[in-house]
């Protein structure tokens, strides 16, 4: 009996966590004014901006204009890391998220929804505000 209970122990030990369902792939943006790219960064998940579809007002290149780095403020959008150093928590994915039209980096969470779109959050401190991502091509 105590054999018994011992492998039932060791079997539960075993199991393995929850993980949360794969983000990897190309979304459009809520505006969808731009495709993000995300998949792995080393052993994090991040994405990056890959292709801008909407000019800025006015024209023109879409410019990191309002980065808090004056060096950056001329960088073009298309290319830049939007989302860095996410890691899976069971049932959604944490990190952080930048915000060029803002030039702010906030505490973020995305996960997967059962209809197939992406659910991204921002946060500073308990206030959050949610977008969701839809595939692209």
């Amino acid at each position: 009996m105590r054999r018994l209970f011992l492998s039932l122990g060791l079997a539960a030990i075993s199991v393995p966590a929850t993980a949360a369902v794969p983000v990897n792939g190309r979304w459009f943006t809520a505006e969808r004014d731009s495709i993000i790219q995300i998949g792995q960064c080393g052993g994090v998940v991040c994405g990056k901006v890959a292709k801008v579809l909407k000019a800025p007002p006015g024209g023109g290149a879409a410019i990191d204009s309002n980065n808090p780095d004056p060096a950056l403020r001329s960088r073009p959008i298309q290319g830049i890391m939007l989302l860095s150093g996410f890691r899976d928590t069971g049932k959604e994915w944490e990190g952080e998220i930048y915000d060029p039209r803002r030039g702010k980096t906030y505490r973020s969470t995305m996960a997967k929804q059962a209809d197939g779109t992406l659910r991204v959050k921002g946060c500073v401190g308990p206030f959050c505000q949610s977008v969701t991502f839809t595939p692209a091509p």
